[in-house]
């Protein structure tokens, strides 16, 4: 009952994004301000208060780092596998790769461990999640720069600097960090400000996801786009859940890293496949496809460790 607790209502928001959008509440030009708040502050703020809050040393368990990386890594190498078994076009490649491993960590994937595990989830699902946001990042710029069909490929070192090193959720991981490794106190003062602004992230950021959604696209990508989910909301935390039993973690360690290996597509792969000459359609159709599908796959996850 808990599982069901946590995700109706959590996908109860994004729909309601939805509805706002279609009533004109939410339209884009309130859209993309409202989104660059979430994603360049709201949501750093909280993942630093978060961290900054916690023992780093006692919620960092690199085993677990370890173990989660690889099945994104897996989920990667097995895409790439069914690019060329089934043969997707050239000009679908890169983007269906990137769906297929590069999850919505920051709105989707921290609100499930936050409403779920609480607290103390989410201090863990943050430090976690910086890492691998961190690979995700690297290997999208891979994915778009290595299928690209423009005549420029050249790699570019100030582009890739700025879409792996400066996210701004990683940025704030690494503050977090070393804010708690420090040991100084937090002023109750500044405590309060990242209080108030922390607390307005997963709403926001809930209303922004289902706002962001389109469904103009669904039926012409519809089997790459369910392909895109096996890979990213079934095959990676399947890979995820072998390899932490094999390294004898426990499941009150690695659940955060199985509800952020089961976070759907993140809204950035369309972003990112529009700079990089990606499919943006196919971007437009996996992000809906995969968060609608990811509130069925949640909670038979959640539910197989309740």
């Amino acid at each position: 009952m808990n599982v069901v607790n946590t995700i109706i209502p959590i996908f109860a928001i994004i729909m309601l994004g939805i509805f706002l959008k279609k009533k004109n509440f939410l339209p884009p030009n309130i859209l993309s301000p409202l989104n660059r708040l979430v994603y360049y502050l709201a949501i750093p703020t909280m993942i630093f208060r978060e961290i900054a809050g916690s023992s780093f040393l006692s919620n960092f368990n690199p085993l677990l780092v370890g173990g989660t990386l690889l099945p994104l890594l897996g989920a990667f190498g097995l895409a790439l596998v069914l690019i060329y078994a089934l043969r997707i076009p050239q000009t679908l490649r890169g983007t269906f790769l990137q769906s297929s491993f590069h999850g919505n960590l920051g709105y989707i994937g921290f609100a499930v461990c936050f409403y779920f595990l609480g607290k103390e989830g989410l201090a863990r699902a943050s430090i976690l999640g910086g890492f691998l946001m961190l690979l995700q990042n690297i290997l999208s710029v891979v994915s778009l720069q290595g299928f690209s069909t423009s005549s420029s490929r050249e790699f570019n070192p100030l582009f890739f600097a700025r879409k792996v090193v400066g996210n701004p959720v990683i940025v704030a991981v690494l503050c977090g960090i070393l804010f708690s490794l420090s040991g100084l106190p937090m002023p109750n003062a500044f405590e309060r400000i990242l209080a108030i602004v922390s607390g307005m992230a997963l709403p926001l950021a809930l209303l922004v996801i289902g706002a962001s959604l389109t469904f103009d696209l669904i039926k012409e990508y519809l089997s790459i786009s369910l392909l895109s989910g096996f890979l990213k909301l079934i095959a990676g935390p399947l890979m995820g859940l072998v390899t932490y039993k094999m390294m004898g973690i426990s499941v009150s360690e690695f659940l955060p890293g199985i509800i952020l290996l089961a976070s759907p597509t993140a809204t950035i792969t369309y972003v990112m496949g529009s700079e990089m000459h990606g499919s943006i359609e196919l971007a437009s159709a996996a992000i809906s496809v995969n968060t609608l599908l990811s509130c069925i796959t949640f909670i038979l996850w959640l539910t197989l460790f309740s």
